[in-house]
C-alpha cells in the first residue's frame, strides 16, 4: 500500500459505513427526511404555522427518546401558555403551532438553493427555520445562491457537539504504549496507517493488519464536511504553507500538491457511504468491523450507553486531536426568503428562545450534547465513564471563508478514492416474472449513482456463473479456465452502455450457483488489481434463494473471504438478500465474514436498497 506523506495533523473520515441498515421516507418537498411529522400535539386554533427541518441527530430531544420539544411547544399554546415564559398568554398573543422533521443536512441545504434558483426541482425545501448539524451548511446556501440567505451571526447555536475519533480503548492503548505518550494526535494516528505491518506492529491481537475506516458523503453529512475540510488543513500543512497558518485559502485548496495530499488520504478509505446517522449500529458491532471514526461526540456517547441495536463488545472513548477539530453548533437559522413571513420570522424566534431555554437545553444535554445555554452546566453523560472528556477539546480549526468550503465540497468527486465494484445478480428460475424485472430496473438505478471514475463489471449466476467480457463483448461462463483472459472491468464512464444492455437482457431459469458466484467474484477483482492498485474492490451480490448447483460449499466461500480479509486491500462482500426465500443464514455468515451487513430487499424496495449501496463508491 502506498505510504501517506507525514501530516502534522489529520481529522480522519468516518469509519466505514459498510452494508447498514437504512431507514428514511422522502417528503412531499422531495427532501430526503428520516421521520414523521413531530406535530403531534393538537394545535391551538388560529396558530401561527412554521415548519422546521433538523439534523437527524437532533431528533432524540425534538421528538424523541429523551424528550419531545416540539410537542411539548404546541402543548403549551394549546393550553394558553407561553412555553417560554410559563405565563398565560397576553391579550392578543398569537399561538404558534411548529410542525418538523428530521432531514439530511447537505440535502436540505441543497433544497433550499434549489427553491432560490431553480424552484421547480424535485428537490426543494422551504422551511420557517432550518437547523443543520453545522453552520457550514447556512454559509454554502449563501455562497451558491448569491445570497444573504442566512444571517450567521443571528443563526444562535442550540447543541454542541465536537467533531471526534472515536476509537476503540483498546486500539488507542496500543498506540500510547508505542509511542510512549498518552497524547496522541493525527500524527500518532497516520503512523499507524503507514505502519508495514499495520496492527501487528502495535501488538494488537489478531491476523488482521488492516487499519478500517472509511468515509460519508460530503455533500450530505456535515461530519463528513468538516472531515474534508480537515484533510485540506492537514494536506496545506504538510505541502509547503506555513505550519502556523490559522484559516485555510482558496489557493491552498486548489494547490495540485495539496489536493494530491488529500487523494493520498482518501487513498485509505475502505468504503463509503451518505451519512453517519446510520454507522452508529455498525460501528457498535466492534473492533472486527472498524478501527477509529470521525464522530459527533454525542454519537459516541450513545453508542456506548447501549441504545444501538448491538452491545458494543468494549468502550469506544472520544480521542480530541491535540492539532485541532471542529464543534458543531446545530444553529438555528430562518431563511430570509418570499415564503417566510415577518409573523412566522417572530414566532420562529420565539421557538429559538424555547429550544434554548434552561429547561430544554438540560434535555438536550440529556441526549448527549453540549448545552448552549451557559445556565446549564456540563454534567452527565458528558463524563469519562462514557468514554468522552468535559475538558476537551483544547484546539478548534477556523471555519473558512464560504468559497473555500465550497471549493472543498466541490473537489470531492476529483479527490475520493476510485473503486471497482462488480454487480453479481441471481438469474436463475426463481427470479422469473416481477423479481427480475425489478432487479433490472433496481440495477440501472445503482448504475445510475456510479461515479463516472469508478470501473464496473456484472456477472449473472443460475446454474452456473457467467460474467461479461469487455474484451469479446458478450458473457462468458466464468471458471478457472476463463479467469486469466477475462477483461472484467470497465470505466462506468466508457462502459455503461454495454452494461446496461446486458442488465435490461437478463432472463431468469436454471439452478443457483450462489457459493461458486462469490468465490469466483473475489478472484476475478484480485487478478484485475494493478501493481499498487488501492482502488475500493467490492462485490455486491443480489441472491433470492439457496444454492443448489454450486462446486464450492459455504465453508469454503466463507474461509476464502476471512483469508481475503487479510490483505491491506481486502475485497468488500454486501449480499443483498431478496424476496422472503433468500437463504439468510447463508448470505449472513458470508457478510460476518467480511465485515459487513445483510441489506434485505424485495420487488418493492430493491431500488431502493441498490441506490443506497450505491453511495458506498
Amino acid at each position: 500500500m502506498r505510504k501517506l506523506k507525514s501530516l502534522a495533523f489529520l481529522l480522519l473520515p468516518v469509519l466505514l459505513a459498510l452494508a447498514c441498515g437504512f431507514g428514511g421516507s422522502s417528503g412531499s418537498s422531495g427532501i430526503e427526511l428520516t421521520g414523521q411529522d413531530t406535530a403531534a400535539a393538537a394545535c391551538a386554533a388560529n396558530a401561527v404555522e412554521i415548519e422546521i427541518i433538523y439534523a437527524p441527530e437532533s431528533d432524540l430531544y425534538m421528538n424523541g427518546d429523551v424528550y419531545k420539544a416540539v410537542n411539548q411547544f404546541n402543548q403549551a399554546f394549546a393550553e394558553g401558555r407561553n412555553p417560554v415564559t410559563g405565563q398565560a398568554l397576553a391579550e392578543g398573543e398569537k399561538p404558534i403551532c411548529v410542525k418538523g422533521q428530521p432531514g439530511s443536512s447537505g440535502t436540505v441545504a441543497q433544497g433550499i438553493i434549489n427553491a432560490i434558483i431553480a424552484p421547480n426541482n424535485a428537490n426543494v425545501a422551504k422551511p420557517t427555520l432550518f437547523s443543520p448539524s453545522v453552520s457550514h451548511w447556512l454559509a454554502l446556501v449563501n455562497f451558491q445562491t448569491g445570497r444573504q440567505i442566512f444571517d450567521l451571526a443571528d443563526s444562535p447555536p442550540t447543541a454542541l457537539a465536537p467533531v471526534v475519533m472515536a476509537i476503540w480503548e483498546s486500539r488507542l492503548k496500543a498506540i500510547q504504549e508505542k509511542e510512549g505518550t498518552p497524547d496522541v494526535g493525527w500524527a500518532e494516528l497516520l503512523k499507524v496507517l503507514n505502519s508495514p505491518n499495520g496492527w501487528a506492529d502495535y501488538n494488537v491481537p489478531g491476523n488482521r493488519t488492516t487499519v478500517y475506516y472509511g468515509h460519508t458523503d460530503p455533500f450530505i453529512s456535515s461530519t463528513a464536511l468538516s472531515t474534508l475540510i480537515a484533510e485540506f488543513y492537514a494536506s496545506a500543512r504538510a505541502n509547503g504553507s506555513d505550519p502556523n497558518f490559522r484559516r485555510l485559502t482558496l489557493e491552498q485548496v486548489n494547490n495540485p500538491a495539496v489536493q494530491q495530499g488529500v487523494r493520498d488520504i482518501e487513498e485509505l478509505i475502505r468504503h463509503y457511504s451518505s451519512r453517519t446517522t446510520e454507522f452508529k449500529e455498525y460501528i457498535a458491532q466492534g473492533p472486527d468491523y472498524l478501527d477509529f471514526v470521525a464522530l459527533e461526540e454525542n454519537d459516541l456517547i450513545f453508542i456506548n450507553q447501549g441504545k444501538t441495536q448491538y452491545q458494543p463488545p468494549e468502550k469506544l472513548v472520544a480521542l480530541y486531536p491535540k492539532e485541532g477539530t471542529f464543534w458543531h453548533e446545530h444553529p438555528f437559522a430562518i431563511p430570509k426568503a418570499d415564503w417566510v413571513t415577518d409573523e412566522q420570522r417572530a414566532a420562529a424566534k420565539i421557538f429559538t428562545d424555547y429550544i434554548r431555554s434552561k429547561t430544554v437545553q438540560e434535555k438536550v444535554m440529556e441526549a448527549g450534547f453540549r448545552p448552549a445555554n451557559p445556565e446549564v452546566k456540563v454534567g452527565y453523560p458528558i463524563v469519562p465513564e462514557l468514554g468522552v472528556d468535559p475538558d476537551q477539546p483544547k484546539t478548534i480549526l477556523e471555519v473558512p471563508d464560504p468559497e473555500v468550503v465550497a471549493a472543498v465540497q466541490s473537489s470531492w468527486q476529483f479527490v475520493k478514492k476510485q473503486a471497482d465494484v462488480l454487480l453479481v445478480i441471481d438469474t436463475s428460475g426463481s427470479m422469473q416474472g416481477d423479481k427480475i424485472a425489478q432487479a433490472q430496473t433496481a440495477a440501472n438505478a445503482f448504475l445510475d449513482k456510479m461515479p463516472a471514475q469508478n470501473r464496473v463489471g456484472l456477472i449473472t449466476f443460475s446454474s452456473q456463473p457467467q460474467a461479461y467480457d469487455f474484451n469479446l463483448k458478450s458473457m462468458v461462463y466464468l471458471d478457472d479456465s476463463s479467469l486469466p483472459s477475462l477483461q472484467p472491468l470497465t470505466s462506468f464512464e466508457g462502459g455503461q452502455g454495454d452494461i446496461r444492455a446486458q442488465v435490461n437482457g437478463l432472463q431468469a431459469s436454471g439452478d443457483t450457483s450462489l457459493y461458486d458466484a462469490i468465490g469466483l467474484s473475489l478472484e476475478v477483482l484480485k487478478n484485475a488489481r494493478d501493481a499498487n492498485d488501492d482502488r475500493i474492490q467490492a462485490v455486491v451480490v443480489l441472491s433470492d434463494g439457496q444454492d443448489t448447483s454450486s462446486f464450492s460449499s459455504l465453508r469454503d466461500v466463507i474461509e476464502q473471504i476471512q483469508a481475503n480479509r487479510e490483505d491491506r486491500n481486502p475485497v468488500i462482500v454486501i449480499p443483498v438478500a431478496y424476496g422472503g426465500d433468500a437463504d439468510i443464514n447463508a448470505l449472513n455468515g458470508i457478510a460476518r465474514a467480511s465485515a459487513t451487513r445483510v441489506q434485505s430487499g424485495d420487488p418493492e424496495n430493491i431500488q431502493k436498497v441498490l441506490e443506497i449501496i450505491s453511495s458506498y463508491f
